[in-house]
């Protein structure tokens, strides 16, 4: 009986033309990632003077490489003070004394640059929020109105920035911290939206003493217990130019994965400067291997490209990582390179339209 049951529902489910109809998407997706060699979850389109290539140049960098791709801007603007440079325009924030600012814009950029495109090409990229102040109670309601009008557009908030070697000190006011109540209503808004965050926050400060603990792994790992209903990126794994792995960099990682309360946590390893550690010797590459294969479901590859000028720039991180793509089990590599990101983002995506749907009206809803 159970056996006649059972072919009953099946025949059911394949005569219904809907149900047939995602059931023979399934593999065609499936089909369609693999085809790509990674999707890339840190991707800014700007630099710090909010310049660089078009949204289109992009997706044609991207080609048949890249399946899909965050993108979004840097919400921080390198200010060109004549008083410091002189007739020296700066293009990045290590050119220069003078400060950076906010720079909210950024959002409404990343937004008509993607609602520029067709239905078919949008569908590959994940626009964020990133042109906030976080140590300003109001960056939840910028974040708010952002969604309110874009809406249909945004999948999550970031790379904004808490504590990072250099540009912390370059920023006028008050110091973001991650006890400040601001970054808490940021969160807790994500959390509320379904915005997926990508956060960056050094785990130490630059040039540590050796044997020092690590001055902000304590407070990040308090930050992201209040936090449990927020799905949260860390970016470069708490990593940094002069923020050198500590000693017990790994295991340190390896608890907060472990920890059943931190399930809603995941890493990225992008970025040059994080990738040199990590292929600097077999020993450092095997180690991060292991941690990957011991927690395939929790790394995010991403490039942290940053308004890179031609397709050799934009695959430069990748083709750094070789060895450790090199290092890692078939299944391992494609969770990392290509299926986390699609799990992560398209539920991401699926909870801001939700969120959408109830708080916002418009066409663009979808």
């Amino acid at each position: 009986m159970k056996r006649v049951s059972s072919q009953r529902v099946r025949r059911w489910l394949l005569a219904s033309p809907l149900l047939a109809l995602l059931f023979s998407c399934v593999p065609l997706a499936c089909a369609q990632s693999e085809n790509y060699e990674f999707n890339d979850s840190h991707f800014h389109l700007t630099n710090n003077i909010q310049e660089g290539p078009t949204i289109r140049d992009l997706l044609s960098m991207m080609g048949n490489k890249v399946g899909r791709s965050t993108v979004f801007g840097v919400p921080l603007q390198q200010e060109w003070s004549y008083g410091v440079d002189g007739d020296r325009a700066p293009t990045y924030y290590l050119h220069s004394d003078a400060p950076l600012y906010y720079y909210s814009f950024t959002d409404a950029w990343i937004a008509m640059a993607y609602k520029s495109l067709p239905k078919e090409q949008q569908s590959r990229l994940d626009p964020m929020i990133t042109g906030f102040n976080p140590a300003d109670m109001y960056a939840t309601d910028h974040i708010r109105r952002v969604l309110q009008t874009f809406p249909g557009v945004f999948t999550g908030i970031g790379e904004f920035t808490i504590h990072k070697e250099f540009v912390s000190a370059k920023i006028p006011g008050a110091v973001a911290s991650l006890t400040d109540p601001a970054l808490d209503r940021i969160l807790d808004f994500a959390a509320e939206s379904g915005l997926v965050v990508i956060l960056h926050n050094d785990i130490d400060i630059p040039f540590a003493k050796e044997g020092s603990g690590p001055a902000y792994f304590n407070q990040v790992q308090a930050l992201f217990k209040r936090h449990r209903n927020t799905t949260i990126i860390w970016a470069h794994m708490g990593l940094g130019r002069t923020v050198r792995p500590p000693a017990n960099h790994a295991a340190m990682i390896e608890a907060i994965l472990r920890d059943p309360a931190l399930s809603n946590l995941y890493v990225d390893i992008s970025w040059d400067e994080v990738a040199k550690y990590f292929v600097a010797s077999p020993d450092a590459t095997k180690s991060l291997a292991g941690l990957m294969q011991r927690h395939p479901d929790r790394f995010l590859f991403g490039t942290d490209g940053a308004a890179p000028t031609d397709l050799a720039r934009y695959l430069k991180v990748f083709q750094q990582y070789e060895p450790l793509w090199k290092s890692l089990d078939p299944e391992t590599s494609r969770k990392v390179r290509l299926q986390n990101y699609e799990r992560i983002f398209n539920e991401g995506h699926r909870k801001v339209r939700q969120w959408e749907s109830a708080h916002v009206s418009g066409p663009d809803l979808k």
